[in-house]
């Protein structure tokens, strides 16, 4: 599916579930990683997870596009368009718009399963770092004492 076609879908849903014209552009985005879509305030543009219509398919599409749509009509009008404003709940329920999109990856699976542990050679403490630091110029905190990679 193509950015334009995306386009004329995301139309086509508007006017079906929502009565109003989409006048902006719908935008595959691959590098969201956790969403399955996002509505641009200062653009008015509608972002789509590529990697969520692969995995899930037209209906968790549908539901996205509906998702962001809500967002979309509530802040043109001017009206609550954020996930906690009563307007966006109530816009929700009344179009069967979901709520949340299904999970693409976990926030563990995202992050480095690397981990650099330290460890003071004087009290035996160690530390657990995400990004390598150079014992030369760091200490430990309890004693001073000389860190070493374990």
């Amino acid at each position: 599916m193509t950015n334009e076609e995306l386009t004329e879908l995301i139309k086509e849903i508007s006017l079906a579930s929502f009565a109003k014209p989409f006048r902006h552009e719908g935008i595959f985005n691959s590098r969201l990683r956790t969403t399955g879509g996002r509505y641009l305030l200062r653009s008015h543009h509608i972002e789509i997870n590529p990697k969520s219509y692969e995995k899930f398919g037209y209906v968790e599409l549908e539901g996205i596009i509906k998702h962001e749509l809500c967002h979309y009509h509530l802040h043109i009008e001017g009206r609550g368009y954020k996930h906690q404003d009563q307007d966006f709940k109530e816009l929700l329920k009344k179009t069967g718009s979901p709520r949340f999109c299904s999970l693409l990856e976990n926030k563990t699976q995202q992050r480095s399963a690397k981990t650099y542990v330290y460890q003071c050679v004087a009290c035996e403490t160690n530390y657990k770092r995400k990004i390598r630091m150079n014992t030369e110029r760091y200490r430990c905190g309890r004693c001073s004492g000389k860190l070493v990679a374990q």
